[in-house]
């Protein structure tokens, strides 16, 4: 009979690791705590629409890294893949949008089928940090200020640089979708598959697009920063002057877009070198669009999450 090993991508956390691991959950809600964010806990699993519907039918998510499955009962459902959805999700649900500005955090297990590397599981650990229901630049500092603080008390902030990119508000995706259309259709026979299928879905997702030759078209191709209306340029500066104030150092980095198709205005990341390629441990932005797309009423929402993996 053959020895019963751990599934690919998952691993058994024990010793000196689930100690750094334990670590980093306390640091990280005594910090949470202090910043007067509440904790949640939401289900492993959703129904599959939570995340199809927030996601992006076009996002690598979705159509490549989902564990879905049908229950005996037949309805779809898929393990949580990130803590965004489930979160809105709960406070859609849940009655929380009652309490008005909610500040959450959570912690916990999510799946993603991806190729296992350094850094990378497909049964992989996130902290999260949630601000619902404020529109103003303040929540985002408040949340990179979390983070910062994190990082610090963690020991490993002089290894991690800020990349900070403004995303804009709808009006200026609605522009800078536009340009990037026209732009990559003159070179559609260059693009990879995935890139051609995202064209005239999601052109912004080519912008993260990992393919030598989707690369190459990279340095010619439109720069959000020139489709920023008045109010996407406000918001954004108002981001880097807090974010100054706090003395975390930052880079604007005008080719940065998160992997989700909710986001909006701020998108950042932190990353480090020390991981190679998967040197991201933590990185978030806005996604006012997101609870409206739910089926829930407008509401502006801000967040971000880290690998626990990569921070113990």
């Amino acid at each position: 009979m053959s020895k019963l090993q751990p599934v690919r991508g998952t691993r058994d956390i024990f010793g000196p690791d689930a100690r750094r691991f334990s670590h980093v959950v306390k640091v990280y809600q005594k910090i949470a705590l202090a910043y007067g964010f509440e904790e949640i806990s939401t289900p492993i699993f959703e129904f599959t629409d939570v995340f199809k519907r927030t996601l992006g039918e076009t996002s690598d998510v979705v159509t490549k890294e989902m564990y879905s499955f049908a229950d005996r009962s037949g309805e779809m459902l898929t393990l949580r893949p990130e803590y965004t959805a489930g979160i809105a999700r709960a406070w859609m649900s849940g009655g929380l949008a009652q309490h008005g500005v909610m500040k959450l955090f959570a912690h916990g297990p999510m799946f993603r089928y991806e190729r296992p590397q350094k850094g990378r599981y497909r049964q992989f650990h996130q902290l999260d940090a949630e601000i619902i229901g404020a529109a103003e630049p303040a929540a985002d500092i408040e949340l990179l200020a979390l983070a910062w603080q994190l990082l610090c008390d963690l020991g490993i902030s002089d290894e991690i640089t800020l990349h900070l990119n403004s995303l804009g508000d709808s009006e200026s995706r609605a522009a800078y979708r536009t340009a990037l259309v026209d732009y990559f259709s003159d070179h559609e026979a260059k693009l990879s598959d995935d890139s051609r299928t995202r064209l005239h879905k999601n052109p912004m997702r080519i912008l993260d697009s990992k393919d030598p030759g989707d690369r190459a078209l990279l340095g010619d191709a439109p720069r959000i920063s020139d489709y920023l209306n008045d109010l996407s340029k406000d918001f954004f500066g108002a981001v880097c002057e807090g974010v100054a104030a706090l003395d975390i150092p930052y880079t604007h980095d005008e080719r940065l877009v998160r992997g989700l198709d909710y986001y909006s205005h701020t998108a950042f990341e932190f990353i480090t070198q020390a991981l190679g390629s998967q040197g991201t441990v933590l990185g978030g932005g806005r996604y006012d669009g997101l609870i409206e797309l739910m089926g829930g009423p407008s509401t502006p929402g801000v967040g971000w999450a880290a690998g626990i993996e990569r921070l113990a």
